[in-house]
């Protein structure tokens, strides 16, 4: 099977992104992780993920997983499984450490027993 080239009407692929970056001088790159960084805050986590930056890394993880497992019924926030296991995704590409992956899964099952024994109380 042979690879497909790239089509203009497919949009940019990481290997027309990869070649850009190859172009650019270290000051240049370090000013677009700058930019990356300052965007938004999962770009935030992430990196402090991957050069474990912080007293706990898994901090703004665990917080992901309790605002969509445990939300603010005041606020009238949703619930959201996707969206709290997805935390647990962005810091197996952030870092993947396995302490760290196991952490965040157990974390995920205690918020998520909590949310399923809120709702039976409920019920």
């Amino acid at each position: 099977m042979t690879k497909k080239r790239h089509d203009e009407k497919d949009g940019p692929t990481w290997f027309d992104v990869k070649s850009r970056l190859a172009d650019m001088d270290r000051a240049a790159l370090i000013k677009l992780v700058q930019d990356l960084y300052l965007a938004n805050k999962d770009n935030q986590a992430f990196l402090h993920a991957r050069f474990r930056m912080g007293a706990d890394v898994l901090e703004p993880y665990k917080a992901t997983i309790d605002r969509w497992l445990w939300p603010d019924v005041v606020k009238h926030q949703d619930t959201s499984i996707a969206k709290a296991k997805k935390a647990i995704a962005d810091y197996k590409k952030a870092i993947g450490q396995p302490e760290g992956m196991a952490e965040l899964m157990v974390f995920f099952l205690r918020a998520g027993g909590r949310l399923w024994q809120r709702g039976r109380a409920a019920g």
